[in-house]
């Protein structure tokens, strides 16, 4: 009888392992959640401490505005709750390119997310920005992507470039001829910038994208969010300047360095320079999800005269950056309510 038993045993472990038991264990649906909610949320977004900090600051001290719930992903805290009735889903992306694109994507896969404002520090690549002064850029661009290159050593600022490298940036100088806001690409020494390489759904192969735009609506937005707040000031007083339109840069890169500064600012006509809008850019764009950046400025990425002293200014252009995009969340309020 026993050996009867212990037949049972290995015939059932083997039909649990075996193609046909597998397919009884096989999940049903693969992929993210879809969401049938018509009120879909606003992701309001940081990417750091100081930053997230004067975001929960913000909403503490508002009649109007509170967190209801705290979910954590993957070890990532996902804040819900309410502004003015309409549900909001605050977090913390993390520092940099790979953070910010991961915890992004976990959001939209997670919550019924239709819009997101991000906000935060940058460093200032306009020579008019001082520290508080905030910039909304309508392009962003990866700045890092790139090819680290041999010299030729007979010749001076030549350099032994891949082939593939050498189709694509002639690719990229016909584009300059249609596109006004296409980087005009030249070397920084060895380094020689390239393009993201994007897949979306719908596209048959991928694409090489220069930058990607925020939401013409929410740019808009910001325009009549600058109109309707009230001034924003430093702590001295004094009132901070608003740059809404141009070009940000993103790279995994904290840069303090002037000739670089110089660079991006000819290759890209960069207004500031950061380490995750981009990414957070580009998700939502393969989501198709709207999305703008607020980015309040907190050194002068290199070009200040000795020391670079950032954070000494992070809470204080945290601060400035989220009064505007408390204005921000205002205009989407109003225009949810005239749909």
């Amino acid at each position: 009888m026993k050996w009867f038993v212990k037949y049972l045993l290995i015939a059932s472990l083997a039909l649990l392992i075996s193609p046909a038991g597998a397919k009884q264990l096989k999940a049903q649906e693969y992929g993210p959640r879809s969401f049938s909610t018509t009120n879909k949320w606003t992701a309001i977004v940081a990417a750091f401490e100081p930053e997230i900090k004067a975001i929960n600051t913000e909403i503490d001290n508002l009649d109007y505005a509170k967190i209801t719930d705290t979910k954590v992903f993957r070890g990532v805290k996902y804040q819900i709750g309410e502004y003015k009735g309409e549900p909001i889903v605050v977090f913390t992306t993390g520092i940099s390119v790979p953070n910010a694109a991961m915890t992004m994507q976990m959001a939209l896969d997670y919550f019924p997310i239709d819009r997101v404002v991000m906000m935060g520090i940058a460093g200032a690549i306009d020579e008019s920005f001082r520290p508080g002064d905030i910039a909304v850029p309508e392009r962003w661009y990866f700045h890092d992507e790139s090819v680290y290159a041999n010299p030729i050593s007979a010749k001076e600022n030549t350099y032994n470039l891949p082939v593939y490298y050498e189709m694509a940036l002639a690719s990229y100088k016909k584009r300059e001829l249609t596109d006004e806001h296409a980087p005009t690409y030249q070397n920084f020494g060895f380094i020689h910038p390239e393009e993201m390489s994007v897949i979306k759904q719908g596209w048959d192969s991928p694409r090489q994208m220069p930058y990607f735009t925020a939401t013409s609506d929410l740019i808009q937005l910001t325009r009549k969010a600058v109109e309707s707040i009230q001034t924003i000031t430093m702590p001295s007083g004094k009132p901070i300047q608003i740059k809404i339109g141009g070009n940000g840069v993103t790279g995994s890169v904290f840069l303090d360095n002037a000739k670089y500064r110089d660079w991006l600012r000819t290759v890209y006509k960069a207004q500031v320079t950061e380490m995750e809008s981009a990414a957070v850019g580009q998700v939502c764009f393969i989501n198709e999800v709207d999305w703008v950046v607020i980015r309040s400025i907190s050194d002068l990425a290199g070009g200040q005269a000795g020391k670079n002293h950032e954070s000494v200014f992070d809470g204080i252009a945290s601060g400035t950056a989220t009064k505007l995009m408390l204005g921000v969340l205002d205009q989407i309020v109003l225009t949810q309510a005239k749909q």
